[in-house]
C-alpha cells in the first residue's frame, strides 16, 4: 500500500431517527459530524411545525449554512486585521533598523 494512501473505514450513524453507513479515514469525526447535524435537525424540529423530515434536513442545512458562512466573514476580517498589523509591524521594524543604523553610523562617526 503506498503510504500516502487514506485508509477508509465504514461507520453507522444516526441522524434524526434515519440509519446511514459512511465511510471515511476519521470514524470518530464522521460520527461527531452525525451529531452535530441530528442535534440541530432536533433543534428545528422542535421550532417548526413540520414533520417532513426532507423540510427539517433543508432547514437544518441552511442554518449550518448560515453559521458556516458567519465564522468564514468573521475568519477573513480577523485574516485582513492580522495582515495589516504585519504589515505595521514590518514596517516599524525596518524604520528601527533605519534608525539604529543611523544611530550607530553616529557614533561611529563622533566615537
Amino acid at each position: 500500500m503506498d503510504e500516502n494512501t487514506v485508509e477508509s473505514s465504514s461507520i453507522r450513524v444516526e441522524i434524526y431517527d434515519e440509519s446511514y453507513h459512511l465511510r471515511g479515514s476519521d470514524t470518530a469525526y464522521i460520527q461527531h459530524l452525525a451529531e452535530v447535524v441530528d442535534a440541530k435537525m432536533r433543534a428545528i424540529a422542535q421550532h417548526t411545525t413540520t414533520v417532513d423530515s426532507l423540510r427539517v434536513a433543508v432547514l437544518a442545512a441552511l442554518n449550518i449554512a448560515d453559521e458556516y458562512y458567519q465564522l468564514r466573514r468573521k475568519y477573513e476580517g480577523i485574516e485582513r486585521e492580522q495582515s495589516r498589523s504585519t504589515t505595521h509591524l514590518r514596517a516599524l521594524d525596518m524604520a528601527l533598523d533605519v534608525a539604529l543604523d543611523e544611530a550607530l553610523s553616529d557614533l561611529r562617526r563622533t566615537g
